[in-house]
């Protein structure tokens, strides 16, 4: 092997737990060794691989050695189960990107049916969780569309619906004389972050042009639903966290039946396609439940 599996090890557990420390505790042995262990890594690399601090991090070159770890850990793990080999070191890693209104809502589902795993999840943009694949810093990824990520396997989910959604109070405030392009210009919508571009897509559907309206940067699926009832701006909500507020009357579509339907993939790394299949299957039938299904 090009690597020391004991290196990986104590790199794994260092960036699992933050600490030279912990990572100590997880494998039963010393500091001192994690330390060594680490030193003769980053030799044979050429690089820093650690940042120390409180959590330890990793550098770019730590973050990719780390991915290559994970990835062994997974095929070592299906080359026990088609073995039935015994004594395996129980549940392996992976690395996902995922948008956090699919974490909100539906993937936790897939989660739960795939026991022989330990998530690490990285909350991006549904627009820019491809991105984290391309890089080859995650093993999969929930993206847009249907484009591959070249060396990945493509899976089509189905569509994510979104609901413009805003009070009556807020409605009633900004939306008086009807939802038009002039009074989108001046009320206040929620924006996840930066990356976050549905409300400007949904306009610019509607519409037929971009505009740049005041926005709250409020980074939470459920804190999202939450500011829109309170009246703080309109948004892009999913469908399935406002039924039950848009059926008690707590929450108005800004035009009815103008929903955004985002198509949703899942990717894998195709060398680790077969590895995560029990993972692919549980998506699927999670996706089946949540998603439009065209």
């Amino acid at each position: 092997m090009l690597l020391d599996p004991n290196h990986l090890a104590a790199l794994s557990a260092i960036l699992r737990h933050g600490s030279f420390d912990a990572a100590a505790t997880e494998l039963s042995v010393t500091p001192s060794a994690i330390s060594q262990r680490i030193k003769s890594l980053e030799d044979r690399i050429g690089a820093a691989l650690i940042t120390r601090g409180a959590p330890c991090t990793a550098t770019p070159a730590g973050l990719r050695i780390a991915r290559y770890a994970e990835d062994i850990g997974l095929l070592e793990a299906q080359l026990a189960r088609e073995l039935a080999l015994e004594g395996t070191s129980g549940p392996t890693q992976v690395r996902i990107a995922i948008p956090a209104d699919s974490l909100a809502t539906w993937f936790i589902a897939a989660m739960a049916q795939t026991d022989e795993l330990l998530f690490d999840l990285v909350i991006d943009d549904q627009d820019h969780s491809a991105d984290w694949l391309r890089r080859g810093e995650v093993s999969a990824a929930l993206t847009t569309g249907g484009q591959p990520v070249s060396g990945c396997d493509a899976h089509p989910l189905g569509d994510f619906r979104y609901i413009p959604t805003a009070s009556p109070g807020f409605m009633h405030k900004w939306f008086r004389d009807g939802v038009t392009k002039s009074s989108l210009a001046m009320a206040p919508c929620l924006t996840f972050n930066q990356k976050d571009g549905l409300q400007k897509a949904w306009f610019a559907r509607e519409f037929g042009h971009h505009i740049s309206p005041p926005s709250h940067f409020l980074p939470s699926s459920h804190g999202f639903v939450d500011a829109a009832i309170a009246g703080i701006g309109w948004g892009m909500n999913p469908i399935e966290l406002v039924q039950k507020p848009l059926a008690d009357g707590l929450l108005c579509p800004l035009i009815p039946d103008t929903p955004l339907d985002v198509p949703l993939t899942w990717q894998v790394g195709r060398v680790l396609s077969s590895a995560l299949s029990p993972l692919t299957a549980a998506v699927k039938r999670a996706a089946v439940d949540a998603l439009i299904q065209r």
